[in-house]
Formats: C-alpha cells, structure tokens, sequence
C-alpha cells in the first residue's frame, strides 16, 4: 500500500530535562510523515477540506522502545494498511544511521462530511481514488 517517509533532527527545543525528545512531541513527528504521506496521494488537509470532509484522528498508539536524542536523524515512516471503512496508518520511527527501529505507532482516522458534521461509516469514493483502489 501506500507508503513515506520523512527525515527529521531532533531539536533543542524538543527535549527535556533529561535530553531525551519528550514523549509529547513524537505526535508531531508523526504527524510530520503522515503529511509527506498525504502530499505523496494528492489529498492532503486542503484538498480533504475541498472535498468536503475532515478527517480527524479518532484513535492513536505509540510504543515507546528507545529515547530520540538531541541531534539524532531520525526517519519517519507512514504506511496506510486500512481503508475500507477508516483510514489506519501505521508509522515506525527509525534511528537513520544504524536503521534500529525506535518506536511504532498507529493513527485511525474517520471521514466527517464537513457541511453535516456527520461521521460517515465508510471511507468515499475520494480517498480511494487518491489511493489507487477504486474499482
């Protein structure tokens, strides 16, 4: 399925008292991949707003295993492994020089129709088509 993947340093501003990236922050890195990922399918948040839905992330998990460090390059990637009826991304977090896996996480997000503010029960035709699954 569709796939990307983003390279990031961690910042000064993003550690804490102990020099490890605080936990908070890996939703933003995340997030970070997951629009590479979007930008990749042509449907990122302006486009999904076009369309008339908003996708609002109605689920989120994250395993730590080991610290990000200041200064460490990480990669990001995002995976979509569901679609049907809500999208599932699943993203692991990798140290770039030795290729370790760090984290892995998991999104699920919902279509809203924006106009009715009604959750809609299967993902529509607009995703799919951006996805390359349409039949």
């Amino acid at each position: 399925m569709r796939e990307a993947q983003s390279t990031i340093t961690i910042p000064f501003h993003d550690i804490d008292v102990m020099r490890i990236a605080w936990h908070g922050h890996y939703v933003k890195y995340l997030e970070i991949a997951r629009c590479a990922l979007f930008d990749d399918i042509g449907y990122n948040f302006p486009e999904m707003e076009a369309s008339g839905y908003a996708w609002p992330v109605i689920d989120l998990h994250i395993r730590y295993a080991y610290p990000l460090n200041f200064q460490q390059k990480i990669i990001v990637k995002a995976k979509v492994v569901e679609w049907e009826n809500r999208l599932k991304i699943k993203y692991e977090i990798l140290d770039e020089a030795s290729g370790k896996r760090l984290t892995k996480a998991s999104t699920v997000q919902v279509a809203v129709n924006i106009e009715s503010k009604e959750m809609l029960f299967e993902s529509p035709p607009i995703l799919l088509e951006k996805l390359g699954v349409l039949e």
